[in-house]
């Protein structure tokens, strides 16, 4: 007998140009901001992107980059409503931190959303400092998870 989970239908990978159009019909913010749908078409063509599949369908992405004081950042992490608390945004860090090139992984979100503070903790990242003034009333958490 197997155990399986529900994380073991999820797979990962860099995202490629014929991807973009079912992430961001997955990304609800992208709907309303085309700045969005710009930034991951840069991602993707840089590599800088990884996909997560589930169920045959895009389930959400990350974004990252290499030039936060010299480590990787992780810049945004998307899972699509359908697919939120079934692993995907966990598989996600995950497969950033495999293609992070730097020995620590850094990322950052509001105060005010809990959602995604308990999903850096769930991956492994600590809590490293906080921006004030970036949303007045609502600082950034800065996060960061050591890499083997």
């Amino acid at each position: 007998m197997q155990n399986r989970h529900e994380t073991d239908d999820i797979i990962t990978r860099v995202a490629q140009a014929g991807d973009v159009k079912a992430m961001l019909a997955c990304d609800a913010y992208a709907q309303t901001h085309p700045e969005r749908g710009q930034a991951v078409r840069a991602a993707v063509g840089k590599g800088h992107c990884q996909v997560a599949i589930r169920a045959g369908q895009v389930a959400g992405y990350v974004l990252t980059h290499g030039d936060f004081f010299g480590y990787g950042f992780v810049s945004l992490v998307v899972v699509s409503p359908v697919h939120q608390r079934c692993g995907v945004g966990l598989r996600l860090l995950a497969a950033a931190a495999n293609a992070c090139q730097t020995g620590k992984l850094f990322t950052s979100t509001n105060r005010s959303n809990g959602a995604a503070q308990r999903l850096f903790a769930g991956a492994g990242f600590v809590r490293s400092g906080q921006i004030d003034h970036l949303d007045e009333g609502d600082p950034e958490f800065v996060y960061v998870k050591f890499l083997p």
